[in-house]
């Protein structure tokens, strides 16, 4: 089957299903503690091909009560998982009474799902030194240095 053939679909998940999918197939991140809601897409035989998983911001100041954040999203190389799913996220936070959507991108990635379902850009983060300082020490996970991009949802 190649990759034009494939038809996907959005599914309901468990948060467990979600964060096992993301331990697999995420390039650079591990599942996430927590989240408001997962969504799955399947292929036409049922198979899962990519995930979302939103939760509250992760900056503490973004955290209002009506802003959520796509904070993974994963998938095994399918074609448009990702923009079927940012789009299906920002239909379900708003659902949910949300009225604000973000996420972010790392330095190197392009966006180009994120686009596609029609979010902006509405920052760039420089790259920052790390998470550690002395009221709370933190190890590294090694994602510290890396610039960071800004969505939003609209």
């Amino acid at each position: 089957m190649t990759p034009d053939e494939i038809r996907l679909h959005l599914v309901p998940l468990r948060q467990k299903q979600a964060k096992e999918f993301v331990a697999e197939w995420h390039r650079h991140h591990q599942p996430p503690p927590g989240a408001v809601f997962t969504v799955g897409a399947a292929d036409q035989h049922g198979v899962l091909r990519a995930v979302a998983i939103a939760g509250r911001p992760v900056a503490r100041h973004l955290d209002d009560g009506e802003t959520l954040e796509v904070t993974r999203t994963a998938t095994d190389g399918v074609r448009n998982g990702n923009s079927l799913l940012y789009g299906a996220c920002w239909r379900a936070a708003q659902a949910l009474g949300y009225s604000r959507l973000i996420t972010y991108t790392q330095e190197g990635e392009s966006g180009a799902s994120l686009r596609g379902a029609g979010w902006r850009v509405i920052a760039r983060r420089p790259p920052r030194g790390g998470w550690n300082c002395a009221s709370r020490p933190r190890t590294s996970r090694g994602r510290d240095h890396i610039a960071r991009t800004l969505w939003e949802a609209s």
